[in-house]
């Protein structure tokens, strides 16, 4: 049930010497519309002002003003009653007939109608219009904002499921939910159903919606809706309309809106309270809130202890349209406070309505004078501290919020709740109001691991058949599987549907295979995520086998490294990091190799330097503990072997090739038939290797390293 607004009552400023060309009915049907206008019943008044409109003729500039005036007072009884359609097409002709040099509200008020009917183009050509002739107005602002925002919302959607409650909703009003226990299994809502059994059988004149009373429906075990019925209490439900309700904390106290409804009477909506009594809910007591009886209060919000009251209204001395007011109860005098304004940390120039608490304490409200999707759209805004007050405000968002009315949310958890929107739903029509269900499904996860062979600088070589072991926080949650071909394995969901990889979980990657030393575990978290993710896990396995490392020139018959632009050699040693930091107890024997070329000596003492070179720029340049680097020079002992197949020598072997050792007879060949080719097989044998002294490196308990090997030797002559 939408609070009625109060307002200020329009007075025709025509001279009683102006001549209608209307007969005696016709000055009827415009008095008859000129009392049920002024006295809000906007729901009589729409159809009658629209008599009124056509009875007038266009005779004399007055009686143009005074059709123009019929034709805005027509569209302004249809957005009471919440018709943007017809709102908009009297509006429309208001607008024809001048009536916004008269009051340029009327461009306002049909911008916001084509809002709700999500045209925005031409919601915000009414905004801009409005603009130039009332600049200081931010509604006009909030409106353009909201118009182009719009998409965006959408575009930025949560991932949020919204399910249209029909286990309660029917083809007329049903809304406000609102839990009547402590258990959170009696949900409260309002309805104009007749099967639900409601007492008042008039229509509300003023919103021109059918009377409401409350409801319960229980949730059982399997969390389905039970039977409606209506809340248990002694005069709860009457020939009044009901509204939205709210309880303390220990279930013990309810707050509930009552609008009564007295022919040519202007009375507003009132605040009920009733206790719990042996047999439901005792006769209620009207709350002092309101200074005058056209005054409106409602939407009662309380907290757990029953003395801060939070409630809508639409007093002239708030902010503009109906805002957020409060009231404390005093223990002493048994008494509810003076109501005070919210302020504008939480009210606007618009309307805010149907306050609830979220678990954490935060208020939700709705409001229409804050950037949003259209209509009324939901916000939190965050609690300071312990206080009672909340501020800066923030949209749900799509698709909690939509076009249409959105309103009256409750939290079952964090992740889900009830609340009430106009949209079109599975059982109610559009622009009435149904009961809701919003729910955050788990974030989605998944996991694949690759996993590729650490000798391969490139990292291009994938291993099949590694073993992978993931284990989360809890020794059950465990699950392993093995790389296929291309050296990777994914996991989604298990056989029964369930995900691998839940939220808030912590896992531990470990992979292993025959022939690779043993890697280091990875590590991943979903603890404090708040969106779906793919995890990527790339790991490495050392094979059991000398490592050859990227290549690393020196100038010829030094150990200084080459940089220049075709190599960097030191770029090429810092691979050396990534093995030793992806196996922190890797100690790495680093061994530098020669051509045969010069003398055995020569060469011998030349690998060394080179070696210690390798040695010194890791340790000295990048900080590696020099324990863990053992440098040693094999001068041209060790002749590189290669495969050859089909005149190309490769470091692989595969099927069909020869294994060939480069050695000085086999190269010496070249020199004289294939001088370049000579020199590649030269260069093959140049090369620094690794080779795993261990795996099991302790800082703690390792030896000091050999200061030797920062001391280069001179190189001794190079004869043969």
């Amino acid at each position: 049930m939408l609070l009625a607004m109060n307002v200020k009552k329009i007075i025709l400023l025509v001279a009683v010497s102006v001549t209608l060309h209307a007969n005696a009915q016709s000055k009827k049907a415009l008095k008859d519309a000129e009392l049920t206008y002024a006295s809000e019943n906007y729901c009589d008044a729409a159809a009658k002002c629209a008599i009124a409109y056509s009875k007038i003729t266009k005779g004399t500039r007055s009686a143009l003003a005074l059709k123009a005036e019929y034709a805005f007072r027509t569209g302004e009884s249809f957005r009471r009653i919440e018709d943007a359609e017809q709102a908009a097409q009297w509006f429309e002709k208001a607008i024809l007939l001048k009536y916004q040099d008269k009051d340029p509200i009327v461009y306002l008020y049909i911008a916001d109608m084509y809002r709700m009917l999500t045209d925005f183009k031409k919601a915000e050509d009414y905004y801009k219009l409005y603009q130039t002739k009332v600049a200081d107005d931010s509604r006009a602002e909030i409106g353009i904002k909201s118009c182009q925002m719009n998409e965006e919302f959408k575009e930025n959607r949560t991932r949020h499921t919204i399910t249209n409650v029909s286990a309660l909703n029917t083809d007329g009003y049903d809304m406000a939910p609102m839990f009547v226990d402590k258990k959170d299994l009696q949900l409260a809502f309002s309805s104009s159903a007749a099967k639900y059994g409601i007492v008042g059988k008039d229509e509300d004149p003023i919103a021109c919606t059918p009377y409401m009373d409350i409801f319960v429906a229980e949730i059982d075990k399997k969390g389905q809706f039970t039977k409606v019925v209506p809340i248990v209490g002694d005069s709860i439900n009457t020939e009044d309309n009901e509204g939205t309700l709210c309880i303390d904390g220990r279930a013990k106290t309810m707050f509930f809106t009552r609008c009564p409804n007295v022919k040519k009477e202007n009375l507003g909506c009132d605040i009920w309270m009733s206790e719990a009594g042996g047999k439901g809910w005792d006769v209620p007591v009207k709350l002092s809130l309101k200074s005058s009886d056209s005054i409106s209060v409602g939407h009662p919000c309380v907290t757990d202890d029953g003395k801060f009251l939070i409630f809508a209204s639409d007093d002239p001395s708030g902010l503009g349209g109906r805002d957020l007011w409060y009231t404390m109860f005093d223990k002493r005098s048994s008494s509810w406070s003076t109501p005070q304004n919210m302020g504008p940390e939480i009210n606007t120039a618009g309307d805010e309505l149907f306050p609830t608490f979220a678990k954490n304490g935060d208020l939700i409200y709705a409001s229409n004078g804050l950037p949003g999707m259209g209509g009324l759209d939901m916000y939190k805004a965050a609690r300071v501290g312990t206080e009672n007050k909340w501020e800066n405000p923030t949209n749900f968002g799509s698709p909690i919020n939509s076009d249409y009315n959105d309103y009256a949310m409750i939290e079952v958890n964090e992740r889900k709740g009830y609340f009430t929107s106009e949209r079109k739903g599975v059982v109610g029509e559009n622009m009435r109001p149904d009961i809701y269900m919003y729910e955050l499904p788990p974030n989605v996860f998944t996991l694949k691991v690759n996993v590729f062979d650490l000798s391969d600088k490139n990292r291009q070589t994938k291993i099949e058949g590694v073993k992978v072991v993931v284990q989360g926080a809890v020794a059950a949650d465990r699950w392993e599987g093995v790389t296929g071909k291309d050296g990777s394995i994914y996991w989604d969901k298990k056989p029964n549907g369930d995900r691998y990889v839940n939220e808030e979980g912590t896992y531990k990657v470990s992979i292993s295979k025959e022939k690779f030393y043993e890697a280091k575990p990875a590590e991943f978290t979903t603890v404090g995520l708040k969106y779906n993710q793919d995890f990527v896990i790339d790991m490495g396995l050392l094979p059991i086998k000398p490592i050859r490392l990227p290549e690393i020139r020196y100038y010829v018959a030094t150990w200084k490294f080459v940089q220049d632009s075709s190599i960097n050699s030191k770029d090429s040693l810092n691979y050396v990091l990534t093995l030793l930091d992806e196996f922190p107890g890797l100690v790495l024997e680093l061994s530098s190799h020669t051509d045969p070329r010069g003398g055995a000596i020569y060469n011998q003492v030349l690998s060394e330097n080179r070696s210690k070179a390798c040695y010194e720029y890791l340790v000295k340049e990048k900080g590696v503990d020099p324990r863990r680097i053992v440098p040693v020079g094999k001068g041209e002992n060790e002749p590189r072997v290669m495969y050859l197949k089909d005149g190309v020598y490769s470091e692989k072997q595969v099927e069909g090739s020869q294994e060939v050792k480069m050695t000085e007879a086999y190269m010496a060949p070249f020199k004289k038939k294939d001088k370049k080719k000579f020199e590649q097989l030269q260069q093959y044998n140049r090369r620094t290797e690794g080779k795993v002294v261990t795996l099991d490196f302790d800082p703690s308990t390792a030896p000091p390293a050999n200061p030797d090997y920062l001391v280069f030797k001179k190189l001794p002559p190079s004869n043969k």
